[in-house]
């Protein structure tokens, strides 16, 4: 029986929800979520885990340029361990470096502004770390 994975664009502000199809092909992005403390973060993501019945999670690793790791990433790196504890579901950390970059490119290019534009990049950015993910599980 195939299940879905979720993915996530963690924020300091906002953090942005994805959830792939039953075959792992395409990822959907579901939702933007205003951070109000780990503790609430931690929870709705347990609350979409169960929601949408998946077996993995995928955080995107926000790694620097140059390949090391900064305080960012450190963070993402707690909170995974965190949502993996409290999920009970493995989580990836994902390399999502330009994700933010190409999510304000389709913008631009589907004219997305303002207001508008807020409440959906970060889910587009869900999306596009989680589609990276499912494509780099067929190559290989």
């Amino acid at each position: 029986m195939n299940k879905r994975i979720l993915g996530i664009d963690y924020g300091r502000v906002r953090t942005g929800f994805a959830v792939s199809d039953l075959l792992g092909l395409t990822a959907n992005g579901i939702e933007t979520y205003k951070i109000t403390g780990d503790r609430s973060l931690i929870e709705r993501v347990c609350e979409l885990a169960k929601e949408y019945d998946v077996c993995e999670i995928v955080i995107g690793n926000p790694i620097n340029m140059d390949g090391s790791s900064g305080d960012s990433s450190s963070k993402v790196k707690y909170l995974a361990s965190l949502i993996e504890k409290d999920a009970g579901l493995p989580v990836i950390l994902f390399d999502e470096r330009c994700t933010t970059m190409l999510a304000h490119k389709i913008l631009n290019t589907t004219d997305t502004r303002a207001q508008k534009r807020k409440n959906v990049v970060d889910t587009l950015s869900a999306q596009i770390i989680l589609q990276n993910y499912l494509d780099s599980k067929k190559r290989v």
